[in-house]
Formats: structure tokens, sequence, C-alpha cells
């Protein structure tokens, strides 16, 4: 072995040794460990800001909520072209919303328009035959429509679904009522009556047909 190959391999072994004492040794930097953040905000990545590229976005405006707020108030206000326009744009976001159908029934009938009205509450019902308030409201326009039959049979399935809402009574009565069932009629009254005692114009017409 020559003088050169002896400094050669002295020179390697000194590499190596220097390397594995590095790569060893515990102020070897290892990911996730020892990195430690300066400041609340810093990230290895170099990102300043995760509050901003990380942080959830902000809910945005119901805007179903805010239509559907709208019309009660128009509704409340008996403006009803404003409560129309409100609804309208609230079931073009979803044409199945219940509430919002039953709604522009509602203001439908105000403005006598009962074929519309109609439409709406059959609709509604096929998809819902539940909704005990759709079929009370399809009942008196079927009432106003000459339609007796059906709307009789609306307002005992309205009442059938819901036996506790006085209203229920009190519009099977009016119905009755119309048609000259007077007896018949005032028994609705005085279900309608005992479920609410604030019912002053049931009270009224108990006491004019037990007259």
């Amino acid at each position: 072995m020559t003088t050169f190959q002896l400094l050669l391999m002295i020179a390697s072994g000194v590499v190596f040794y220097l390397f594995f004492k590095q790569l060893f040794s515990d102020s070897y930097p290892k990911r996730g460990t020892d990195f430690e953040a300066k400041v609340a905000d810093e990230q290895i990545s170099g990102i300043s800001q995760p509050d901003i590229l990380f942080s959830k976005p902000k809910a945005p405006t119901d805007r179903m909520s805010q239509l559907m707020e709208n019309a009660d108030e128009a509704i409340e206000s008996n403006n009803w072209e404003e409560a129309s326009k409100a609804l309208g744009s609230l079931l073009i976001l979803d044409p199945y919303h219940c509430d919002a159908r039953y709604k522009l029934a509602y203001v439908h009938l105000q403005n006598k328009e009962y074929a519309e009205a109609k439409k709406i509450l059959e609709a509604l019902i096929a998809d819902d035959p539940t909704h005990d308030m759709a079929h009370a409201l399809l009942a008196n326009i079927l009432h106003d429509l000459g339609e007796d039959e059906a709307a009789l049979k609306h307002h005992e399935k309205a009442i059938v679904l819901d036996s506790k809402y006085a209203a229920h009574f009190f519009n099977y009565a009016n119905t009755l009522y119309d048609r000259g069932e007077k007896k018949a009629a005032l028994e609705q009254y005085q279900k309608a009556y005992a479920l609410d005692s604030t019912l002053e114009s049931a009270k009224q017409m108990i006491e004019k047909l037990s007259e």
C-alpha cells in the first residue's frame, strides 16, 4: 500500500465517522419534532396566515329564511303583492317548500284567485297528505267554489289529522251551516268552543243555533 492510498483511507474513515456522528446525534432536525414556530401563526410551509387559508368559510346568508320573513311581514300587513313576490322567489330556490306553498295558496285565496290556490293545495296534499292546514284551507276554497261535498271531506281529514285544533271544527261548522245543516253545525261549533273558549264567533253561533 502506498503512502497516498493510506492517507486516502484515513481521510475516508474520518468523513464516515463525522457523518454518522451527526446523523445519530440529538441535534439532527426531525420533521415535525424539532421545529417550533416563532409566532402563533407561523407554519413550516411558509404560510403566515392559516386563519385565512384554512378557516371554514362563513355560512352564507340564509336567503330562504329572509324571503320567508319578508313574506310573513307582508301577509301580516295584508300586502298580498309583496307576499306573492317573496314566496315566488323562495319557491324558485325550493319548489317543494311546504310552508311557502301553503302560504302562497293563502295569498291567492285573499286575492280571490281560487283556481290558483286550489291547484297549489292539491299538489301540496299529494306530496304531503298529512298537512292538516292544507286540507283545511282547500276545504274553505272548495266551499267558496260551491264544491261542498269535496270541502266536507277535506274538513273531516283536517280534523282527523289534528283533533286538538279548534279552527278545524269551526271551519267545518261554517260549511255545514251554509249548507243548512244547522244541527250538525251546532255540534261542531260546540267542539270548537270547548277546545278554545276565546273563539267568540263560535260562542255567538252556539247561542244563535240554541235559541
